[in-house]
């Protein structure tokens, strides 16, 4: 046994590979990647345009605090000025009420005025940095340079009215003082000496004292530098324009444009039902992938594969028959059911058909039976010949089936011999509808066709219709209890295979692998609807000429012809229960 012991899921330290797995994964959503790249391309287009009249003048003022020692200042600025409120003033509509009349600005004009400035503070120090963004080089560099002067004018008079006003809060506070003491002078040089002019002596002192803490207040008060701060760097006309420029914009924006590209893709990915690699499908099925096809060949030409000018599609369903072969679960009672999930079961069809050819190649003697009953196509699109009679065609009585039973019960002993060119021959038992598709399935005449697989050398494939289509295959899985899945990743829930594994098991049967193709022409991802093929004319049959024999067409009579359901319904149940009986 070769195939069946691989690990479904990639070992857990190939970074790299897991790496290239998800960057193939998230290639799937192109349009999701180019959509994106297109909207950062629109974006950087249009900062570009808008960011190519737009020039930015800067000017920076250092505050400072009133001192009256520059040089050992008793507070530190940091600690006597709030930045924050600073900046706010800076920004407020008196500033640029002072602005706009130094400019000659109207009153309709006051609002663009202020919105063009934008006032910053660098970290850790008293810097306000004045930004104004304008459509000229020189109206930017003016109006940055008259808010600035502006906001010191400003604050170069609120410190001085603050002075001030604490000025004359003192010189308040002294006067009446002052007047106290000049009427107890005049007081003291008219009493004689004696016990109460020492008192009145006293008195003065004190007042003498209040009076001069008063005058060295103001004197303190008049005697602060109160400079408001000074312009470290004026604004000038800046030589170009503020934006990064068309070629620098729009790789910007695609650059943005594909980081959010990716993000949406990785978004559809994480929520994407479907398989996101081989080895979502094994593990969802629990059993290796056997082979993917190759997609330019898939859904296209006749139905064997053998023969044709590009040979790799051949050459990958001999990889599958050849791990089949080497796996004990198929070797030991040579049966293969090969199933769909649903909808189209043409790509099913044409697995089961080369992998017949493929087996007939290395001399096994191979019968290919078309359980299909209800939409049968294979005896119309493969080269036929109804002249031999292998040994498992033979009735019940032992004579050759020749005809058909009066009671058109399928199998009817007639068989077709199936020419695959250079890989030999294979014998086909066609599918032909049927009033009741269960009994059919089920009946004693299938039992012991399919159990043909015991005779020596002999190998039996089962072509079923999709398995969440109709219960069919699950009648017929406790027989042949080998089954491969043939789906498209795309047009199937990772649900739907785990589904399609726990009702094989249910049913008593084991899913030996899978094989992937590509979406079929006209076939639309998702979900895949059921449809029903046409049949075709054999391959290399000429127009007009002689046709393999057709079954024989029976309108749909009782509702168990058609089942509807996903296989786990009542009348799917019934099915498999007739099959076990």
């Amino acid at each position: 046994m070769i195939e069946t012991n691989r690990p479904a899921a990639a070992p857990a330290d190939d970074e790299p590979d897991l790496l290239r797995d998800q960057f193939r994964q998230l290639l799937r959503y192109r349009r999701l990647i180019g959509a994106g790249i297109g909207i950062g391309l629109l974006g950087g287009v249009y900062l570009g345009i808008s960011t190519a009249d737009t020039y930015v003048a800067t000017a920076d003022v250092v505050l400072r605090a009133p001192t009256d020692d520059p040089f050992n200042p008793s507070l530190a600025p940091d600690k006597a000025i709030n930045i924050g409120s600073e900046r706010q003033v800076a920004l407020s509509s008196s500033i640029a009420n002072e602005a706009a009349k130094k400019l000659g600005v109207s009153a309709s004009g006051f609002a663009a005025l202020r919105s063009g400035l934008q006032v910053t503070n660098p970290p850790q120090t008293m810097v306000l940095r004045f930004t104004y963004t304008a459509s000229s080089p020189k109206e930017a560099a003016k109006r940055a340079n008259a808010m600035t002067e502006a906001y010191l004018l400003k604050r170069q008079e609120s410190l001085d009215a603050t002075r001030d006003k604490m000025v004359k809060g003192y010189k308040e506070q002294r006067d009446p003082i002052a007047k106290q003491l000049d009427e107890l002078s005049k007081e003291i040089a008219r009493m004689p000496a004696g016990a109460g002019r020492d008192a009145a002596s006293s008195a003065k002192t004190d007042l003498q004292s209040e009076v001069g803490g008063y005058n060295t207040k103001i004197t303190k008060l008049e005697a602060l530098d109160m400079t408001p701060g000074r312009v470290t760097s004026a604004a000038t006309a800046p030589p170009g324009a503020d934006g990064p420029g068309i070629l620098m914009s729009l790789a910007l924006g695609a650059a943005v444009g594909l980081a959010l590209g990716l993000l949406a893709a990785w978004v559809r990915l994480v929520f994407d039902p479907a398989p996101r690699s081989e080895g979502d499908v094994a593990r969802a099925l629990r059993a290796p992938v056997l082979g993917y096809l190759p997609r330019d060949r898939t859904g296209g030409g006749p139905l064997l594969a053998a023969g044709e000018a590009d040979p790799r599609l051949a050459e990958e369903y001999r990889s599958v028959a050849f791990r089949l072969a080497y796996d004990s679960r198929f070797a030991d009672r040579r049966r293969l059911l090969v199933v769909a999930p649903r909808g189209s079961s043409e790509t099913a069809a044409a697995v089961a058909v080369n992998l017949a050819a493929s087996f007939a190649e290395t001399g096994k003697d191979v019968l290919l039976i078309e359980a299909d009953l209800r939409t049968p196509v294979l005896a119309s699109q493969l080269p036929t010949d109804a002249g031999g009679r292998p040994r498992w065609s033979q009735t019940p009585g032992g004579q050759k089936g020749g005809g058909r039973h009066s009671d058109s019960e399928w199998p009817d002993g007639r068989q077709l011999v199936v020419d695959a060119g250079e890989s030999g021959s294979f014998d086909l038992i066609p599918g032909e509808r049927a009033r009741n598709v269960p009994r059919a399935l089920t009946s004693p005449r299938a039992t012991r066709l399919i159990s043909e697989a015991d005779s020596p050398n002999a190998t039996v494939i089962v072509l079923a219709p999709p398995v969440l289509s109709y219960a069919d295959a699950l009648a017929l899985v406790d027989r042949v209890d080998g089954v491969l899945v043939v789906c498209n990743p795309r047009g199937v829930h990772r649900t739907d295979l785990s589904r399609i594994r726990e009702l094989i098991s249910g049913a008593g049967g084991t899913v030996l692998g899978a094989v992937l193709h590509a979406p079929l022409p006209g076939e639309k991802r998702g979900r895949g609807k059921d449809k029903t093929p046409a049949p075709a004319p054999a391959a290399g049959s000429p127009a007009g000429g002689p046709q393999p024999p057709q079954p024989i067409p029976y309108e749909v009579a009782e509702p168990e012809q058609h089942i509807p359901g996903d296989g786990t319904d009542t009348v799917a149940l019934r099915t498999v229960r007739m099959g076990r009986r």
